[in-house]
């Protein structure tokens, strides 16, 4: 009997995971930044009349 499909199959998953782990940060930090100089564009187009007090 013969493991060799498994033991390939779990570092492949081992594979996929792991370059998950790396993309995923990566994405949902160009999310945030995005975010953040959207919300910097609506704040410097708003009037000053408009801005809340500290």
């Amino acid at each position: 009997m013969s493991y060799g499909s498994y033991v390939m199959a779990a570092y492949l998953l081992f594979a996929v995971v792991l370059l998950w782990d790396f993309v995923a940060p990566r994405i949902r930090v160009r999310q945030l930044l995005r975010a953040l100089a959207l919300l910097a564009r609506r704040r410097a187009a708003r009037p000053a009349s408009e801005e809340p007090l500290p």
